[in-house]
């Protein structure tokens, strides 16, 4: 097995992996199950909202001119069903958030902010015009875009299709995603532990965090050292739209992922990058099936997914913004860089007077994954720019 090359820094690695990316095509998403999902084309409302003057508080709706005074209460309106006639000078009729503003009526007098008698109110201040009266597409009009294609679907981009009449999108199809470990020295969970044994964590941790971004995941059983049992579960794995295997892409003899999968008829686009932990991370391409080959380190398999992986799943359904989103916090601790790679440390983020303050984990090694549970940010150290110290700005990924 030759040297590893000179190795890429991570921006270099991830636009390597984006050029990569072919778009998967789009198929008809009902709204209510599109959460998680990329919109393959622009969405556009299909009726006014709200489709009538609605109130934004309970109260009572009146002609401001009659305020103040105490005025007789009429009707009281509901959510759902409106007033049975129009309001007339002189007049007040009670409703409730949301119901429509019967015809005559051009304010609604919150209940806190007058006298209710029962069959009367009193109101003691002046009321302006179109006080607490939500106009009709006051949010969005028949027609107008309401989320764009690339937008990545959470709660309320999917609130705000159904509200605007929207039953069925165009979303990419979610990508198929192999995921395979590797290594005699694994077993599953619950079972009992030899000599030389370990429990496999990989596989579930990096399902677990590509379901997250949108993929169907296919888990593979997780093979030994072992040429052929190799060969098998790669071929298997290479008719998904992404392979990603964790282990067997360093340069020991039982290091068998990258030459088996050239064998196999992968193109490697690069071996090696430039960041700590996760610096033996291999990616190539069969066709359009993408191939991530982590390294076999917890830590260093969860660094490349969220470096990597995830940006990649994102572009396979045409996010507009695939790559990480760094946030800023400060530290509550120096930092050491590394002169030769970016380093991402593991850290805890909390919210001190409105600004987000990371205080690093001890145990930064690659193989510690359950020190690993307890943070929610990487902090991003880089190569040559420096210690950091505490009290230091530093950029972070947030951990999902």
């Amino acid at each position: 097995m030759p040297a590893m090359p000179a190795l890429l820094t991570i921006d270099e690695a991830l636009a390597r992996v984006l050029q990569q990316v072919q778009p998967l095509e789009a198929v008809d998403v009902p709204v209510a199950e599109a959460a998680g999902r990329v919109l393959a084309e622009d969405v556009r409302a299909v009726v006014d909202l709200p489709p009538f003057r609605s109130s934004a508080m309970d109260g009572f709706a009146i002609q401001s001119s009659d305020a103040p005074g105490r005025l007789p209460v009429v009707e009281r309106i509901a959510a759902g069903r409106p007033a049975t006639r129009a309001l007339r000078a002189g007049e007040a009729m009670g409703i409730a958030t949301g119901a429509s503003v019967p015809d005559g009526a051009d304010a609604v007098v919150p209940i806190e902010h007058l006298t209710d008698h029962g069959d009367e109110i009193e109101v003691s201040q002046a009321v302006d015009r179109f006080d607490n009266v939500r106009p009709i597409g006051g949010d969005v009009r028949s027609g107008d875009a309401v989320l764009g294609a690339g937008s990545v679907l959470g709660a309320a981009q999917v609130g705000a299709l159904a509200a605007a009449g929207i039953a069925v999108v165009r979303c990419t199809r979610a990508p198929r995603v192999a995921v395979l470990s590797t290594g005699t020295e694994l077993r599953p969970a619950g079972e009992k532990l030899g000599p030389g044994q370990i429990y496999e964590s990989n596989g579930p941790m990096i399902a677990a965090a590509l379901a997250a971004s949108g993929a169907v995941i296919e888990s593979l059983e997780h093979v030994d050292d072992d040429h052929d049992a190799h060969r098998s579960a790669l071929a298997q794995g290479l008719t998904a739209d992404v392979l990603v295997s964790s282990g067997g892409v360093s340069v020991g003899p039982h290091d068998l992922v990258r030459r088996i999968e050239a064998e196999l008829g992968v193109e490697e686009v690069f071996w090696g990058v430039a960041v700590k932990p996760g610096k033996p991370l291999a990616f190539g391409v069969r066709g359009r099936t993408l191939v991530f080959g982590l390294p076999g380190n917890p830590v260093s398999s969860l660094v490349s997914v969220e470096l990597f992986v995830r940006p990649a799943l994102l572009a396979l359904q045409g996010a507009a913004s695939p790559e990480p989103r760094y946030a800023s916090g400060t530290l509550t601790a120096p930092l050491r860089a590394n002169k030769d790679r970016d380093q991402l440390v593991r850290a805890c983020s909390r919210t001190v007077a409105g600004e987000t303050v990371l205080e690093p984990l001890s145990g930064q090694e690659s193989h510690m994954i359950v020190r690993a549970a307890a943070a929610d940010a990487l902090v991003l150290v880089r190569r040559g720019g420096g210690d950091l110290a505490a009290g230091d700005r530093a950029p972070y990924l947030a951990l999902r």
